[in-house]
């Protein structure tokens, strides 16, 4: 999940969502605007090709409406894959990079060891089409959306717990 404002936090400060970007509950997304925001180097875990589905905060709740409003058939086993996006590592580096330059940040990317315990890359094709084919509009990850995670990034940037930006 992505993004750190919904129409329901938005009149509020006080409302704003977690910027997780610790290696248990932040994703790669806010890793690197984070690291982007405070000046050091997106860190990529080794070659960066892991892949994963993404989802825009203001999507989450949105899909779970639609499959309350929308049960299933009784005897009917439905799957929902909550996602709407998919990047690679690599991928979410570059975008971050793009936008933070365009911020006039300096955002240079670097390759790690991966602490993780999992295959460099892998074969990686999950579907999403049903909560589409029930309603879903997604918001998609967008310029606007990237400079308003690098915005927060670093307006809280004070609050950034150094300790966690390294696996």
């Amino acid at each position: 999940v992505y993004g750190t404002f919904t129409p329901e936090t938005e009149v509020d400060e006080a409302l704003i969502n977690r910027l997780d970007y610790d290696a248990v509950f932040g994703t790669a997304l806010n890793r690197f605007c984070v690291q982007a925001a405070i000046g050091h180097p997106l860190t990529v875990y080794g070659k960066g090709g892991q892949t994963r589905g993404y989802l825009d905060i203001r999507d989450t709740v949105r899909c779970v409406e639609l499959a309350i409003a929308n049960p299933a058939k009784p005897g009917e086993f439905r799957v929902f894959n909550q996602f709407t996006e998919q990047f690679s590592v690599n991928d979410l580096a570059k975008l971050v990079t793009k936008a933070g330059e365009k911020m006039g940040m300096k955002v240079k990317t670097i390759n790690v060891p991966n602490p993780r315990v999992e295959a460099e890359e892998h074969y990686y094709n999950a579907k999403h089409t049903k909560l589409i084919e029930l309603g879903l509009e997604p918001h998609f990850l967008s310029e606007a959306l990237l400079d308003s995670l690098l915005n927060v990034a670093v307006k809280y940037s004070e609050r950034v717990d150094n300790s966690l930006i390294m696996p």
